[in-house]
Parts: C-alpha cells; structure tokens; sequence
C-alpha cells in the first residue's frame, strides 16, 4: 500500500514510539513482550517508510542502532563539564587514610555510595529536550572524540528520555562495557573467521567504539551502565539522583550499597572480590563516593580529581609458568595462531595449560624463548595470556624465537597481507585443516547438527579419501564406509540417518553452516529472513545486501563475493540437489506468539527433541532463551539428568518447572 506524506509521518511516529518501548523492554528491563520476529518487521517497516520519506525520520528513530553511518574521522570536541580521573589505591590503609582526611574536612556525619568499577570505555552523554544530543569519550579530560553515531547503536542507551521531569539539558557519564559471553562470542567468531582476537573486554568496547562502520558497532552488542549526572539539578545525593536516572530510563546498576562508615565500605570490597567472577562483565575494583552533594561540593577537587571519591582496584590476578613450547594451529581460513603450551598452573580458580599468542608480533614484542619464566593473567579474567619474561630466570643457552615461514600442515608458504597481523596458509583446497574445519563448521550443533560427524571422524573421513568437502557428506556410501576402522554397521546408520534428517535443518541454519566469512549464526538468520531465499541471495546487489539488518559493507561485500565464487556456486548446486532446505519456511514465522512475554532456561536431556529444536521453538513463538534461573526466569525447562543448581536455584525462586510434554501443548 502506497502511503501519503500525511500517513508516513503518522506511521513513523507510531513506529518509533512502538519500537524504542520494546527496545527498553528487551534490553533495560530484560522483560519483552513480543517476538524478535515481529520485533524485526516492525523495524523493517520503519526502515522502509524512512527511505521513502526521510523527511519524516525522528531524532530518536530506532532505525539509528542498526548503524550503517560511515564515520571517517571522528571529531573533536571539548566537554561541557572536564572528565576528571579518579584517584586510585591498591591498599586499605590508604582507604583508611582517604577516610581520616574526609573526617577531618567535614566531621563525622557522612556516608559513602560504594559501585562497581566497570572494566569499560568512559563516555559522557548529553540530552536536549529528553534527545541524545552527543556521545563523547574522555579523550584527554577536557577533549574528547565525538561518537555519537556509534553510541546510538547501543541499545541500553535511551534515544528519547521516559517521563517529563528530567531537565532541558544534562549530561550524563557512565561506563560502555561489553560483556563476558559477548565478547568470548566475538573472539570466536574472529579465531574461525582468521581474524586476531581482542585482549580483553575493555579494549574490544574501546576499539568497537572507534570503528567507522556504525552498522558493525551495532552487531557486537555493547552495553553501557550509567552513574553520574551534571547539570541544574536539586537532587541532595547521589543515590537520589541514580534513581531519577533510572526513571528516565537509563541503565543503572542494581549492584550499589549506601555505607555508614569505611567498615562497611570493606565488608563491600571483600565481597565483590569473591563474587566478581560471577558477573556478566568485568569490573577491576570498586569506587568509594560521599553521597550527599553539598558535601561534595564542601570537600571540591584537586587539579586532577575529585576529593571526595575514591577507587579500589583489585590487584589482577597473575602467576608465573615455564614456556614449554609454542605450536602453530591452522583454522579453517587458514589463518595461524601460535599457541603457548605452559606448565600447568592455578590462575583465577582454574589450572591454565595454553595462551594464546596472537600473532608473530606480540611473540617479537615479548622476545619469547622456550624454557622461559612467563608471567600469565587473565585477560579480563577470561583469556589467559603471557604479559612478561622473567629474564632473571632466562636458561643461558636459550634461542630466540623465530616464526614459522610455511604452513605446519601442508608444507604451503605462508602469506601475510600489508595491514594484516595474520599469517596465512593459502592453499584452501589442499591444506588438511582447512578442509576438515570446513567440515567440522558445517556438521556443527549450530549448523547443520549431524551427530556421528564429530572431529575424530572427519579426520578419518578426510584422511582416507572419502570426503574432501561438505556437500561430500551426502554423498557417502555405506559399503565404503563399513571398510573403515571403528565404523560398525549401526555406527554407519546411525551416521546415514543423522545426514538424512539434516536435510530439515532450516535455511537460516544451513546459511551459517556454509561458512561465509563474518556470517554468524545471528546474522545468518537476519540474512536468511530478509531474502528469503539463497535464490535471491545470490542475485542481490551490494546496495539490497546492505539493506539487511545488521548487515554493514563489510559483510556484504563478503557475502557478495562468496555467492558469485565458482567453487561456491558448485558446492550450493550439489546441496539443493541432495536436498537440503535453501529457502525459508514461510508457516514457520507467521506470527505465531503464544509465548510472548515469557523467558525459559533450559536444562538436561529430552526424548522428543533436541534443546536447540526446543530452544528455536520459544524464540519462533515469541519466548525468550536465557541461560541462567533468576527471580525474572518464567519457566524452567527440564529433561532428564538436568543441572541440579538449575533446579535447585529454581525451586528456591518458585519458578515453575515445566516438562518437555507440558511446554508441547503450551504451543499447540
């Protein structure tokens, strides 16, 4: 239906209310209400009213966190209010101490609002009339860079403020964090897409921030917790103004305690210390403020830093190993990632045994040798990784390391493109790894699920010249796979029924399967949505393919070459022709939303189906999938030998525990 200028406008303002509403919902209050299906059209037909209109697009109009602005420089700008750096200590004598001087300047009539430190990007927001206005990082404290288009990608970050009672303008600070699963979703991604994973969380949201695409911003799925305002306001403290900023909608941090006093104030510190690894994010301390205002002002600043605030920092954990040796492992892209093989050591409550390494540069950069002293930590209590020798313990006789010139696999030289920190192994069609890594992607749980193909077998599969790529697997032939060792008859039709019941995996399943390079499971499925079908993926321009959710130029251009590869066009030709699904079900997203509102965890082992069948069933009905019980959880989803704490966790909460039986007739 053709709309006039008058019912554009109409429609983009009901849209955009519409949309920004469940945006809150979904990702401040963790309470949606509709389906991420049904979510997506609304969005899609936003984004096609504004491309026709774009006269009419609002301020706040949700379209903007889907990204797509190309920034080439980021400006500067400087900041309304300086973005001073708080004073740091490792020591409770010297919290002590900090105490004694706020005692000695304003008396004994005072308490302390104690919040995590967030391990993030520093960021300072303001608002006008209720509208993002500007994003700007902290720079140097006085100049920062602007990223605003960046930031409204954010989703935790209100566009347009709830409620009336906020002023005409403020500026508000907070922390842009990236959280544990994403950021090991991330470096995933990167390690099977042959890119260098990123150190930790802080540096991943830092360097997120700062990239030009706004519409790859928008993918990795940054957070951002608030926590301080600036401007006219009659607040009298800073836990009265957390909760006005809560009420306008802003993210605000469950996780602080008001304190009497500094007994209180370590009872905290020693708390977060034991519990910090429990949290979604990392957090490297704890900051200490005077809670009621006038006694701030009263206590005022230094040059650098106010006086009355404070931060703890925990000290990182580290512990120190022998370098037993370094190996070179070959992804599926051929890309080459040195790894560290250690002597065990405890780290962090767990025993490390490898580091990563990176690349040939950080190996250069630490002037690593075998028989080394390390130092290891964890890289935001996450990855481990070697910060430093200890060259006081360095064996005489050692020898520098030098790094491999051609691939351990195949023999091939290996490559190393201008700009690039990777090596490469450029023989795709020969190099073992990279064949098998194919394989091993393609018949994966997320993709297309084929049990009986795990790694072992695909090595013997591959190594005896059965298979040499993935539409070979429906290809096999059980007498020739009966002549191999461990490949007994039921084995065999065990296999044969699994690759003949992969044949109902969905298309946006089989699009991840097929490995295109930046194409994750969550995009695949916006891909696989948006088109349709792989038919008119393969003829889609570079424009239509940018017009995707969540697909910016880089993983258009990407898609765009691997749909016009010969080699790629065979192998799509031998899959439709085994059969496998390369459209969409159309029945399947009819806006079926009978669990709308509604969150599941799921735990054990079920007769009808498998969890990620059961778990695609509550995302097509408008559910939501959450890995862990909390007072929040509506249902908990239990087969046979299901997670006791999970069970435990939510008969304590009341969550109702429901089985696989009672959840099919909650669809019918």
């Amino acid at each position: 239906m053709t709309l006039t200028p008058e019912q554009a406008e109409k429609r983009i303002l009901q849209l955009t209310e519409e949309i920004n509403h469940h945006n809150f919902l979904y990702y401040t209050q963790t309470q949606p209400v509709i389906s991420d299906y049904e979510f997506d059209k609304l969005l899609e037909e936003l984004i096609h009213i504004e491309k026709e209109f774009p006269q009419f697009a609002q301020p706040d109009s949700p379209t903007q966190r889907v990204g797509g602005q190309i920034t080439k420089e980021f400006e500067t700008v400087e900041h309304t209010y300086p973005m001073m750096s708080l004073s740091n200590t490792y020591s409770e004598p010297e919290l002590r101490e900090f105490d004694e001087r706020i005692k000695k300047a304003i008396g004994e009539n005072y308490e302390y609002v104690c919040e995590l430190k967030f391990d993030g990007v520093a960021i300072g927001l303001t608002y006008k009339d209720g509208i993002l206005n500007r994003a700007v990082t902290r720079g140097d404290g006085v100049r920062g860079d602007n990223v605003t288009a960046n930031v409204k990608t954010i989703r935790t970050i209100p566009l347009k403020l709830k409620g009336k009672n906020y002023p005409q303008e403020f500026e508000i600070r907070g922390e842009i964090i990236l959280d544990k699963k994403s950021f090991e979703r991330i470096n995933a991604e990167r390690i099977d897409i042959g890119e260098t994973p990123f150190a930790n969380p802080r540096n991943s949201a830092a360097g997120t921030l700062k990239l030009q695409d706004s519409s790859i911003v928008s993918r990795r799925k940054l957070d951002c917790y608030l926590y301080a305002l600036y401007g006219n306001f009659e607040f009298s403290s800073h836990q009265e103004a957390l909760q006005h900023a809560a009420s306008w909608g802003f993210k605000i941090s469950s996780h602080y305690r008001v304190c009497k006093n500094m007994n209180e104030v370590l009872k905290f510190i020693h708390e977060w210390d034991d519990k910090r690894e429990e949290l979604e994010f990392a957090i490297d301390g704890i900051v200490i403020k005077i809670n009621d205002f006038n006694q701030q002002r009263e206590l005022g600043f230094t040059a650098k830093s106010p006086r009355w605030a404070i931060a703890y920092k925990y000290k990182a954990q580290s512990a120190a190993t022998l370098l037993n040796s370094v190996v070179y492992q070959v992804g599926r892209t051929g890309a080459i990632t040195p790894v560290a093989n250690l002597e065990p050591v405890l780290l962090a409550g767990t025993v490390v045994k490898r580091a990563s390494l990176h690349n040939a540069d950080q190996i250069e950069k630490l002037d690593l040798r075998v028989g080394d002293t390390v130092f290891v930590e964890k890289g935001g209590e996450i990855i481990p990784k070697i910060t430093a020798v200890d060259l006081d313990k360095r064996p005489e006789n050692s020898h520098k390391l030098k790094y491999i010139t051609h691939c351990p696999e195949c023999g091939t030289s290996l490559i190393r493109k201008e700009g690039e920190a990777l090596h490469y192994c450029p023989n795709e069609e020969g190099c073992p790894p990279q064949i098998k890594g194919r394989i091993v992607h393609f018949t994966s749980r997320k993709a297309m699920n084929i049990e009986g193909l795990g790694s072992e077998t695909i090595d013997l599969l591959v190594n005896e010249g059965l298979l040499h790529d993935v539409a070979g697997i429906y290809h096999l032939q059980k007498e020739k796979l009966l002549q191999l060792e461990r490949m007994g008859e039921k084995s065999v039709n065990n296999l044969l029924e699994a690759i003949e019941l992969s044949k109902a995996v969905p298309f946006e399943r089989v699009l991840f399967a097929i490995g295109i390079r930046f194409v994750g499971d969550t995009v695949a499925k916006k891909i696989a949505r948006y088109f349709g079908s792989y038919q008119k993926l393969e003829i889609a321009e570079m424009e239509e393919l940018q017009q995707a959710p969540e697909v910016g130029e880089v993983i258009a251009q990407s898609v765009f070459n691997f749909v016009r590869d010969t080699k790629n066009k065979k192998m799509m030709t031998q899959l439709a022709e085994a059969g496998l699904k390369l459209e969409i079900d159309a029945k399947k997203y009819s806006g079926v939303n009978k669990l709308a509102g509604l969150s599941f965890v799921i735990t054990g082992v079920f007769e009808k189906h498998s969890r990620d069948e059961l778990k695609d069933m509550i995302e097509v009905n408008g559910g939501k999938n959450v890995s862990g019980v909390s007072a929040k959880t509506s249902y908990l989803l239990a087969g046979n030998d299901g997670g006791t704490s999970k069970l435990e966790k939510a008969e304590k909460l009341k969550i109702k525990i429901i089985s696989e039986e009672e959840f099919l007739k909650m669809i019918e």
